[in-house]
């Protein structure tokens, strides 16, 4: 419940950051468009639902004592192999969002993140020189399918010009 007293908070501060940048994107109201057409409405929605679930998880963990946190405790949590994870996830999603889009085109650009997402946590720690390999060659198909669909998608479906 501690972990779940921790995260809660990240959640809230999240949701709360997206809300607010969601909020600043254009409106276009001197163009007269429809308001349900903006560019933040469905991040604005999806922040909103963030922020509802960070609260219900909040107070879900204060009712079974999470708030009661032990510095060893914590120290312990900060340095496990899954807050190591978590340290990789942000790192590449950071990376992908602030060094990679805008630079790169945006399909290349999403290659290379789930090229080095997937193979980060596929990689095959204990294995042979072939299991790596396929690990690997999984890893950029993975990575040419999945930027495939999701610029096809955004471009052809929500009409969405990316960089």
């Amino acid at each position: 419940m501690k972990a779940d007293f921790v995260t809660s908070i990240l959640v809230i501060l999240i949701g709360l950051g997206a809300f607010v940048t969601s909020w600043r994107m254009p409106r276009y109201e001197n163009l007269q468009v429809n308001p349900y057409t903006v560019p933040g409405i469905v991040p604005g929605i999806l922040s909103l639902i963030l922020l509802l679930l960070g609260i219900i998880m909040l107070v879900r963990s204060v009712i079974r004592g999470g708030w009661r946190i032990e510095v060893p405790g914590v120290a312990s949590a900060l340095f496990s192999a899954t807050s190591g994870r978590l340290v990789v996830a942000l790192v590449l999603t950071l990376g992908y969002a602030v060094v990679l889009v805008g630079r790169l085109p945006y399909w290349l650009a999403t290659v290379v993140f789930m090229f080095l997402f997937v193979a980060a946590y596929e990689w095959p720690m204990h294995a042979n020189r072939r299991s790596r390999v396929v690990s690997l060659v999984g890893a950029v198909l993975i990575a040419a399918i999945v930027a495939v669909a999701v610029t096809a998608v955004f471009q052809q479906v929500f009409l969405v010009r990316l960089p």
